[in-house]
């Protein structure tokens, strides 16, 4: 099913916002970042809005490799199925995406954990899939560094399957709740998986009746080949980073290509790329704005971010010298999506310092600053052009940013036809144009 309207996501990759130093600026929240409070004010200002949904990043590590992230990055961050359900009660009609490792948890807690969700947030769930790239990670599950990265991507793979097979383990109806006959559920509608694989051996059935939407809605966001091979297989949303329009349009062709290989139509996995949008009334504001950013970076901090991306340390490298040989990519085991965006900044011949300017500002999204016009031309642009469903935006600073973007932007975007003026009925899937999964273990006479 296609869909007129953008779809628009308030993507939250630090709770005070996307940029990495956010915490320092004169008007971003403090303590308050620990409360629900300051989530449901958020929510409701994106219901506002009508944004299609709250996207909430996570890790399940502190990046403390090195001693200058832990003194001045130290991520954080409530743990967010609790956040999502708690704001399930709180809203309507958002979608509620959490990130959660494939990696470092087990497909039974998880399938029951979205289920819960879903049913809580009548219909609302997502789940972003993601495979964990950081040794400090993998250090808190038993390991000393990430899981190589094909494996990782393999396990993945097998794990959503399992996943999806434990939705399916009730089918629509199976709930009975007769009180006459004592029968709870029908037993010929509910189903042991009896999964075996290479990976994880899991019975079955969930403890929880299949979801309202069937499977929550799947958000991959990994670019890498095997990244993109997940979201083509399993995703509905895919989260994307792109630097042009020309980069965007090749990037799409890649995917639709993928797709065809898995008996996909191209408009049924939805493209939202990533976006760091600031409203200004002026070049010397918008000028003003980013320097103000750039100075709360200590530049200690920004040369071990590109150490992380690349896994080499670079303390002891000249900061106005270029990128050092960097690892293979196809044997490199951390995120790859990262170390090929290194790669690229190395072939403008940039420096070390300037890669860790431009990595601890804007990172990969691309930052569109302007007036509320300004920002609804480039969304426009790139949304006409076909290489996007919507974008992910990556507010620097919350919550102000958030609410330039809703106040100003977002009501060009509906005078221009853009974006929704209010939302559909009926659970994510309807109001994003996504089909309902039938139930594979469903028994048809």
């Amino acid at each position: 099913m296609n869909r007129e309207h953008m779809i628009l996501g308030a993507f939250f990759f630090n709770p005070q916002g996307d940029h990495r130093m956010s915490w320092r600026h004169p008007r971003a929240p403090r303590g308050e970042i620990f409360d629900l409070q300051y989530y449901r004010e958020l929510a409701a200002l994106a219901e506002s809005g009508c944004l299609d949904a709250l996207f909430v990043a996570d890790h399940v590590a502190m990046w403390d490799t090195f001693e200058s992230n832990v003194a001045h990055y130290a991520n954080a961050r409530l743990e967010p199925i609790t956040l999502l359900s708690a704001l399930s009660a709180v809203t309507r009609d958002l979608g509620l995406i959490s990130t959660l490792s494939a990696s470092f948890s087990e497909p039974y807690n998880v399938a029951r954990m979205f289920a819960s969700l879903d049913h809580l947030s009548h219909g609302r769930a997502a789940w972003n899939v993601v495979t964990s790239g950081m040794n400090e990670e993998a250090m808190n599950f038993g390991g000393d560094s990430t899981l190589e990265h094909a494996h990782r991507y393999e396990r993945a793979t097998e794990y959503l399957e399992v996943v999806k097979a434990l939705w399916d383990s009730w089918e629509d109806g199976a709930v009975l709740l007769d009180r006459k006959s004592g029968l709870f559920a029908d037993t010929a509608k509910v189903h042991r998986i009896e999964h075996a694989g290479r990976h994880f051996t899991v019975r079955g059935p969930l403890n929880v009746p299949r979801p309202p939407q069937g499977y929550p809605v799947i958000v991959q966001a990994g670019s890498s080949g095997d990244g993109r091979d997940l979201a083509a297989c399993h995703a509905d949303l895919h989260f994307s980073m792109c630097r042009s329009l020309e980069e965007g349009l090749a990037y799409r062709k890649d995917l639709n290509e993928r797709l065809k290989r898995y008996g996909r139509a191209p408009d049924s996995l939805k493209i939202l790329p990533g976006i760091q949008p600031v409203l200004t009334v002026s070049e010397a504001e918008a000028k003003e704005k980013r320097e103000l950013l750039e100075s709360l970076v200590p530049e200690r901090m920004g040369v071990d971010l590109v150490s992380s991306w690349c896994q080499v340390d670079l303390s002891s490298v000249p900061l106005d010298g270029p990128l050092p040989d960097l690892p293979d990519e196809e044997t490199y085991d951390g995120q790859r999506s990262n170390l090929a965006r290194l790669k690229a900044f190395k072939e403008q011949n940039m420096t070390i310092r300037e890669v860790a300017r431009q990595l601890t500002n804007s990172g990969a999204a691309p930052v569109v600053a302007g007036t509320a016009a300004e920002i609804a031309d480039f969304m426009e642009e790139w949304f006409k052009a076909g290489l996007c469903d919507g974008f992910n935006l990556m507010f620097p600073v919350l919550a102000e940013d958030m609410s330039d973007f809703v106040q100003s932007v977002v009501p060009e975007l509906q005078r221009r036809g853009l974006a929704q003026t209010s939302y559909r009925s009926g659970t994510l899937r309807d109001k994003l144009g996504l089909g309902r999964p039938s139930n594979s273990l469903a028994v048809h006479s």
